[in-house]
This record gives C-alpha cells, sequence and structure tokens, in this order.
C-alpha cells in the first residue's frame, strides 16, 4: 500500500467534482451522488458493477476497511488515498470517517415497481427533511417492505443526509422518485394495493385495523409532511385514514417512529397466517 496519499489538496479537479455533488442541481446534471462511511460504500460496492463509481480513502481508512477498498476495486470503481483535509473537504459529516464515494443515481423507474406488484409500499408525500426520508427508506428496508416511492414534492432522494439516514438500505430495495402522489396512488391501487394514509387525527385506529383482520392484504402507506401531515386532498384519495394509537402521555409521534410503527404493524400482519405473501400467488 502507498505511504503516502495522491490526493493532497482540495483544489484539485477531481476533488472539485466530488465536491460540487454536495449540491442537488449537479447531483441532477451528473446523475451521482455521494455516499459516505464504510456501511454506505460497503453497499454500493456490492450492489452491482457501475455503481461505485469513484472512492476517496484516508490511508488510515484505506487499511481500517481494507476490506471494503477491496470490494470497491473489484467493482470497477477507481479508489483515490487521499488526505484527510481533502476528504473533510468533499465531505457532508462533521467527524468524516475516511471513506467518501461516488455513485450512479440508482432509482427505480415508477412503472417498474408496479411490475414488480410489491405487497409492502411506504409512499412519502411531501417529505422535507432529509433525515426522516432516509430513516423512514431505512425502517422501510426494515420491515421487508418492497418499495418506496417519493412524491414529486418530497426531498432529493440523494441529499447527503438522506443517504446517511438510510444506513445502506438505498441500496436494498427499489426506490420511485418524482412521482405525483395521485399518480402513486392510482397506479398503486391499480395492482390491487389497499391505500392507507397515516395521520395522527385519522378517524380509523391502528389496533382496530388489526384486530378487524383488514391488514393481511397488499398495502401501501402515505406518510405526509412533518409539520402539516397529510392535505385532505391526499388523504380523500386513500382507503382509509389510520392514526397510531396513543396510550401514554406523548402529544404525538414523528414521523419515521409512526412509519416504523405502521409498516411493521403491515408485515406482522402479511406474515399471519393467510396474510398476504405475494400479490401474485393464488
Amino acid at each position: 500500500m502507498p505511504t503516502a496519499p495522491e490526493l493532497i489538496s482540495p483544489r484539485s479537479p477531481r476533488v472539485s467534482a466530488a465536491r460540487r455533488l454536495a449540491r442537488r442541481n449537479f447531483r441532477g446534471k451528473d446523475r451521482l451522488f455521494l455516499a459516505e462511511g464504510p456501511q454506505a460504500v460497503r453497499e454500493a460496492a456490492v450492489y452491482g458493477k457501475g455503481t461505485l463509481v469513484e472512492l476517496f480513502a484516508t490511508l488510515d481508512a484505506a487499511e481500517r476497511y481494507a476490506d471494503i477498498v477491496g470490494e470497491a476495486r473489484a467493482a470497477g470503481a477507481r479508489v483515490h488515498l487521499a488526505d484527510e483535509d481533502v476528504i473533510a473537504d468533499i465531505s457532508t459529516t462533521v467527524t468524516p470517517q475516511g471513506l467518501v464515494g461516488i455513485c450512479r443515481f440508482l432509482d427505480t423507474p415508477f412503472e417498474d415497481i408496479l411490475r414488480a406488484r410489491p405487497r409492502l409500499v411506504a409512499v412519502l408525500a411531501n417529505v422535507r427533511d432529509p433525515g426522516n426520508a432516509g430513516t423512514v427508506l431505512r425502517c422501510a428496508d426494515a420491515a421487508g417492505a418492497e418499495a418506496v416511492v417519493l412524491t414529486d414534492a418530497s426531498v432529493d432522494l440523494y441529499n447527503p443526509k438522506a443517504v446517511r439516514a438510510s444506513v445502506g438500505s438505498l441500496f436494498h430495495l427499489p426506490v420511485a422518485v418524482g412521482v405525483p402522489v395521485e399518480e402513486a396512488v392510482a397506479g398503486l391501487k391499480g395492482i390491487g394495493v389497499r391505500i392507507l394514509a397515516a395521520d395522527g387525527a385519522g378517524p380509523d385506529d391502528l389496533d382496530d385495523e388489526l384486530d378487524k383482520g383488514t391488514m393481511g392484504g397488499p398495502t401501501a402507506w402515505v406518510f405526509g409532511n412533518e409539520a402539516w401531515g397529510l392535505p385532505e386532498e391526499t388523504r380523500a384519495l386513500t382507503d382509509a385514514v389510520v392514526r397510531v394509537p396513543i396510550h401514554g402521555k406523548a402529544e404525538s409521534l414523528n414521523l419515521a417512529t409512526a412509519a416504523a410503527v405502521c409498516l411493521y404493524a403491515s408485515a406482522r400482519a402479511q406474515r399471519a397466517s393467510g396474510g398476504c405473501r405475494s400479490v401474485t400467488e393464488s
């Protein structure tokens, strides 16, 4: 292994090209985004050849995560050993972990998601906080959801905070972006998916839905804006507006926590006796 970094100046063309991906307009123009830290870089390397384009690593990180660097090279990525100041300049975190990857966009066309006939979907409508978007994506992945849809009014999927908050889940399940909420709901209904809106003021109680046995079929949860929830016109598109019951004294749940509760409730119902395994099964 080299004993000195090859990239030592934050002003080098390669570093400048990477740094600009922190801005949405350049991400969209180049169709590239930043993945920071060992977990995200590893997932990018194993996702598919060509996904991880470049990897910047400090000497210390390259030694500590030699297996990840090896996977990056095997995936065809160009690996640059960089000075710590260079990594700090590219990174969007306060305490960089020494690995920053550049990845190609990997969102999935909504039509492809519909063709796969998913049984559990998270739809993010007007979700503006990138940390929340990434965390909901992680929750959907953990609950076994088969797709996530970000509407056209939601945050950029490739915002560095969203990528970090997903902790690698961005590379685990198909995500469609820029889909109008009306189109998302109509498309999912068209393949037999029941649409549930998550709303703290909803007339239907999640516990009651579970007790009635209505949640075993294919389901899409629509989650709204962090501050004002879902507008009436969006709630009207859905089959039911469901609230997570508050049994204690808490005023409410934040978006990511409510999403985790709802998605896991559906996941459990679908895996129960008689629940839906796949909409393609008969």
